[in-house]
């Protein structure tokens, strides 16, 4: 449910990414998210995780946080039993340039297939109904708690591989992914209180 089949590994992900118009100047979240699907929750989470993750892209003052509002959308939506999503027109009107896109993906291409070749179907009793749920509220704890990561130094990008091992968790059907996902969140949170107090 809300996975796409056709889209079963991150470089399925990037080459759906890529398929999209070339001709434009700028990339907006609307061609993002029209390239992964409105009702594909793991592929979505990735793309924020990766977006905030990857140089250049993430590097953008207010990337996570634009990042954080679809992560926190997303969730909020699939709690409430949404078959599709719906997102606000500021929102999927806001874009960068085509030329900084381009190589924040072509650095993700890099790691893509070693990642997918670690990926694999385990513990998928966390990746069915409730496991999908449990996921949409930490993904919702991870949203509110990115904005303040970007004044924290490399806590965002805690919180990008948090959301990135969440999205390949449920793309893959792989539960240790998830796992891994809460933990490296958990750890996140633990350097964030360290860094206030």
């Amino acid at each position: 449910m809300h996975n796409r089949n056709e889209d079963a590994s991150l470089m399925d992900l990037i080459s759906s990414i890529e398929q999209m118009e070339q001709d434009a100047s700028r990339v907006s979240v609307d061609n993002v998210v029209q390239a992964v699907g409105r009702r594909s929750f793991g592929p979505l989470l990735l793309v924020a995780g990766l977006i905030t993750l990857a140089p250049i892209i993430g590097d953008i003052p207010g990337m996570p946080t634009l990042m954080a509002v679809l992560v926190l959308l997303v969730s909020v939506q699939l709690l409430a039993g949404r078959e599709s999503f719906w997102l606000p027109g500021w929102l999927l009107k806001r874009s960068l340039s085509r030329q900084k896109f381009d190589k924040g993906i072509k650095w993700m291409k890099k790691p893509a297939r070693w990642i997918d070749g670690l990926l694999r179907v385990r513990l998928p009793w966390l990746t069915g109904y409730i496991g999908i749920r449990v996921t949409a509220v930490v993904c919702l704890l991870i949203a509110l708690a990115m904005p303040p990561m970007e004044f924290i130094p490399f806590s965002a990008n805690g919180a990008g591989v948090a959301l990135s091992l969440l999205g390949l968790g449920l793309v893959a059907r792989d539960g240790v992914a998830l796992l891994l996902g809460f933990a490296l969140f958990a750890a996140t949170c633990v350097l964030i209180v360290m860094n206030l107090v």
